[in-house]
C-alpha cells in the first residue's frame, strides 16, 4: 500500500521546492505586472505558519467536542472576515457571515442528523472545512461580481427604477447573471472530476487505505455537497447585494 510519505516526503528538499515555487510565482506576477507579488509571498508564508499551528492543535480537537466546535467556529469566523473584506472595505462586510452560515451549517446539521456524518473531529473538521471553503469562494466571487456589475451598469439600474421597478428588483435584475458566474468553478470541477483532476478527498482516502470505490463515493459526496452549498451562498449574497445590505461607497463619496 502506498503511503503519504512516499508520495510527498517531508524533508529539506521539499522545503527548497516550496521556496522556489513561491519565489517563481511572485516573480512571474511582478514581471507580468499582475499586482499581487507581495500578496503571493505573504499568502505562502501565512499558509506555512497556519498549517503548522493547525497541525499542532488539531490533534486535541479530534478528541474533544468543545475544542472541535471551537475549531469549527474559528474556521467560520476567519472565512467570514476573509470573504467580507474581499467584497467590500466598509462595515457591510460582516454580512458575509450570512451566506456562508446559511449555506454550510444546515447541510452539516442534516448530514449529522441522518447519520452520514459522525460528530467526530476526524470527519467533521475536514468536511465542514471543505464546505466552508467552498462557500467562502462562492460568496467572494458572487459578491464582487454583483457589486462591480451594479457599479458599471448604474445607468441601467436607474433606468429600471424610472419605469417602476423596486430598488431591490432593479439591482437584482442587473446583478443576477454576473453573480451566477461564481458557480462556474464548482461546476467545472464536478464535470471534470476523474478526467482532469483527482481531488484531495479521493487521494487522501486512497492513501489512508480505503478502496477506490469508497474513495470515489466520498469524493462524489463532497462535490455534490459543494454544489449545493455554493448555490445557496451565491443566491444569498446576491439577495443581500440587491437589498443593499452588502455595498460599497460610491466613487463620488
Amino acid at each position: 500500500m502506498t503511503s503519504a510519505s512516499t508520495l510527498l516526503p517531508v524533508n529539506p528538499a521539499l522545503g527548497v521546492a516550496l521556496a522556489v515555487l513561491l519565489v517563481a510565482g511572485a516573480a512571474v506576477a511582478a514581471l507580468a505586472q499582475l499586482g499581487h507579488t507581495r500578496a503571493i509571498v505573504t499568502a505562502g508564508l501565512r499558509a506555512t505558519v497556519q498549517l503548522a499551528a493547525v497541525a499542532a492543535v488539531v490533534r486535541w480537537a479530534l478528541d474533544s467536542r468543545p475544542l472541535l466546535f471551537a475549531f469549527i467556529a474559528m474556521m467560520f469566523a476567519v472565512a467570514t472576515r476573509t470573504a467580507g473584506r474581499r467584497i467590500t472595505k466598509n462595515d457591510t462586510w460582516r454580512w458575509a457571515a450570512v451566506p456562508i452560515g446559511v449555506a454550510v451549517f444546515p447541510v452539516v446539521v442534516l448530514l449529522v442528523a441522518i447519520g452520514v456524518l459522525p460528530v467526530r473531529g476526524i470527519a467533521l473538521i475536514p468536511i465542514t472545512g471543505i464546505l466552508i471553503g467552498g462557500a467562502l469562494t462562492a460568496t467572494v466571487l458572487a459578491g464582487r461580481r454583483a457589486l462591480e456589475e451594479l457599479e458599471t451598469r448604474r445607468g441601467e439600474v436607474e433606468a429600471a427604477l424610472s419605469i417602476g421597478f423596486m430598488d431591490r428588483d432593479a439591482r437584482l435584475e442587473i446583478a443576477r447573471q454576473s453573480a451566477a458566474g461564481a458557480l462556474i468553478p464548482a461546476l467545472d470541477q464536478t464535470r471534470t472530476v476523474g478526467l482532469v483532476t483527482l481531488p484531495g478527498a479521493f487521494i487522501g482516502m486512497l492513501l489512508g487505505g480505503a478502496s477506490p470505490l469508497l474513495a470515489g463515493a466520498v469524493q462524489l459526496f463532497v462535490l455534490v455537497a459543494l454544489l449545493a452549498v455554493e448555490a445557496v451562498a451565491v443566491a444569498v449574497v446576491l439577495e443581500l447585494v440587491a437589498r443593499n445590505k452588502i455595498s460599497r461607497p460610491s466613487r463620488g463619496a
